[in-house]
């Protein structure tokens, strides 16, 4: 039996009793057929809830063995493939303009341009791309261009221009958007997502997320909730935790219903997918969503020890590991491995290491760097963000005269006093981090209204 949070409708049996009802949802959610969410007003799902509450309590052990089968067979699809599957009816007779990089592919690896270009029940007329373009291998800002395949035109939404013009989305119905997130805040997909969505009310064309997995999971919540004097820009649009534990599709009804963007929004969902799933337990293909997130591991650690990016090192951009390895020309490694065997940190050991960063534009290009390479013991233990805040005090403990912060690190950090605390002051990340509990406590209440999966 497929899972309530799966299904539009379902039959429930029970010996010979069979009964229709209607599935329990988030808040303000409401069904298509075929894997397809609708976000309108939230007051009707309280009243289901209170309905149907008994039968609601039966299904939940059958729904549970139904998507455990599932996740046994990694069987999991994304909504560009519940799109294509249900005949791409959602889009039929429209004009339609796509937001997607290299990572918009189908479980069999075809590119969504490709699928929605040769389809003939609707007109895909043009393409928008987000940070790295839209062959996903672009390092710096990328201009507006023409894609050679299908000759249709490339608008850049990273550079000079990051929402949709009106000139952009001229003669166009339905804005669909279908990019790999990572599951960070200030990883930059779910910024242009929401500013294209702002586009989309503006201009009054429909808005369809193709939802794709959380590839570090959809249960654990971690960071600040930053003031929303931070939210202005790509790296924080919203102000949400640094690991929220949404997908996209998730964070399109936040973003819709919560944070007042009103479009008229439909999520196609995945199916197959659970929060605990992590994207090596979804039998998908792994593409590298940006250049140098090349790993599952620097995916999970990318909230957290990522946040060392806004501080005086390299993370290894331009290596076979970024995100694993931390250092500088100046770095001490064995002072600073000796500092953090002194930390309890869970779920993560560090290493002493030395690499060579190649990326452009990136500090420390092409010398020898030192410093140390974290390695994950067990990730259901790990909170990226208090291993990250340990690393980076631990740095500053070493090299207290050279090691310093940027302008963005109160950004990805949510928080302006981070800095000032973790070093001069000393406080402990454990003590830091229960400063943000009210805050977080808050968002994962918010949070848990807008969740399409069990």
């Amino acid at each position: 039996m497929m899972s309530i949070l799966l299904q539009a409708k379902f039959l429930i049996t029970a010996g010979f009793l069979i009964i229709p009802i209607a599935p329990l949802l988030p808040l303000g959610v409401k069904t298509d057929p075929g894997g397809i969410m609708k976000h309108v007003n939230p007051g009707w799902s309280r009243a289901l809830v209170s309905s149907f509450i008994v039968l609601i309590s039966f299904c939940v052990s059958c729904a549970t063995t139904g998507a455990r089968a599932q996740t046994q067979t990694g069987a999991v699809l994304s909504g560009i493939d519940v799109l294509e599957r249900n005949g791409f009816e959602l889009l039929a007779g429209k004009k339609i303009g796509l937001i997607t990089n290299h990572t918009g592919i189908n479980r069999a690896g075809a590119s969504d341009i490709d699928i929605l270009f040769q389809t003939k029940s609707h007109q895909l007329i043009a393409l928008f791309s987000p940070e790295h373009g839209i062959r996903g291998d672009a390092d710096v800002p990328v201009d507006s261009s023409k894609d050679e395949k299908t000759g249709l035109p490339i608008h850049s939404l990273y550079g000079k221009t990051v929402k949709p013009t009106k000139e952009m989305l001229r003669g166009i119905e339905v804005l669909v958007f279908d990019i790999q997130d990572i599951g960070t805040r200030f990883y930059t997909y779910i910024a242009t997502m929401a500013y294209a969505m702002q586009a989309a009310k503006e201009n009054g064309i429909r808005f369809v997320v193709l939802d794709r997995v959380n590839p570090i999971g959809g249960q654990k919540v971690e960071g600040a909730v930053p003031h929303e004097d931070f939210c202005k820009g790509l790296t924080c649009i919203y102000p949400i935790p640094t690991r929220h534990g949404m997908t996209i599709g998730e964070l399109a009804g936040l973003f819709n219903d919560h944070f007042g963007i009103g479009s008229d929004l439909t999520v196609v969902r995945l199916e197959g997918w659970q929060r605990g799933m992590y994207f090596d337990e979804t039998g998908l293909r792994w593409l590298n969503p940006s250049p140098n997130m090349k790993t599952l591991t620097g995916a999970i650690f990318y909230p957290g020890l990522g946040i060392a990016e806004t501080t005086d090192l390299s993370v290894g951009r331009g290596t076979a590991r970024p995100f694993e390895m931390y250092g500088a020309p100046y770095f001490n490694s064995r002072k600073i491995i000796a500092n953090l065997a002194n930390r309890t940190i869970p779920g993560i050991r560090f290493e002493e290491t030395s690499f060579i960063p190649t990326a452009p534009y990136h500090p420390y290009k092409d010398q020898l760097c030192h410093g140390v390479q974290a390695i994950i013991t067990d990730r259901q233990q790990l909170d990226s963000v208090y291993a990250g805040l340990n690393m980076i005090q631990a740095f500053y403990e070493t090299h207290p005269s050279r090691y310093t912060a940027q302008s963005g690190f109160k950004v990805e950090v949510g928080s302006a006093e981070a800095w000032e605390l973790l070093t001069r002051k000393k406080l402990s990340p454990a003590v830091l981090m229960g400063r943000w509990e009210t805050g977080l406590n808050d968002f994962k209440a918010l949070r848990s209204r807008f969740l399409l999966y069990p």
